[in-house]
């Protein structure tokens, strides 16, 4: 059985394969994919370089379960991308905190849009087909989140080209990071 790939494992910015077409191998490598998600306590979504295949597919999970898309894409954004807000206790806004389970531990503040369209590929029949549907709030975050995997490029990267916010989540606290000192980890 596969497991999470941790950062800087070079799989994680290797841009992947569109899916041509639906075979055993595939068919095996998404079945993988949904157990690892819905056995992770934390975990919202998760793409197929996390699980080292570079194949453009991902997952989200939800109270219904894991939904897999192949060859997902976002065809529109609406807005402008801003820092998400989380509404807390009391009316209290904070600031959103992105992981990903390829950072263990590891939460920044990354710019969003907060409604999307998106498309991907389903099988039917033995054939792909396309669907699309409007995406917003949360699962929102986390398609871009997981779309982004797919083209190589990280969380932590965002984080860095906008000036986001970077933190190390210890038992009890979050302690400020410089997002540099996890990507200088590529240059090792």
């Amino acid at each position: 059985m596969r497991e999470i790939v941790k950062f800087p494992d070079k799989v994680l910015r290797k841009k992947c394969q569109e899916i041509k077409e639906v075979d055993e191998i595939l068919l095996s490598e998404i079945e993988q994919l949904r157990e690892i998600l819905e056995k992770s306590e934390n975990g919202a979504g998760l793409a197929a370089p996390q699980i080292g295949i570079s194949k453009k597919f991902l997952g989200i999970k939800n109270k219904e379960g894991v939904k897999i898309y192949l060859n997902p894409r976002i065809e529109a954004s609406f807005g402008e991308k801003i820092y998400p807000k989380i509404l807390e206790e009391g009316e209290k806004e904070n600031d959103f905190l992105e992981g990903c389970l390829s950072f263990p531990d590891l939460f920044g503040t990354v710019k969003r849009y907060l409604k999307i369209e998106v498309a991907w590929e389903e099988m039917v029949d033995k054939k792909l087909e396309t669907r699309n549907k409007i995406l917003e709030g949360f699962e929102a975050i986390v398609w871009q989140h997981e779309s982004d995997h797919l083209d190589g490029v990280l969380f932590v990267d965002r984080v860095k080209e906008e000036g986001g916010k970077f933190y190390l989540w210890t038992e009890d606290k979050k302690v400020p990071m410089d997002v540099d000192e996890i990507l200088d980890q590529e240059k090792m």
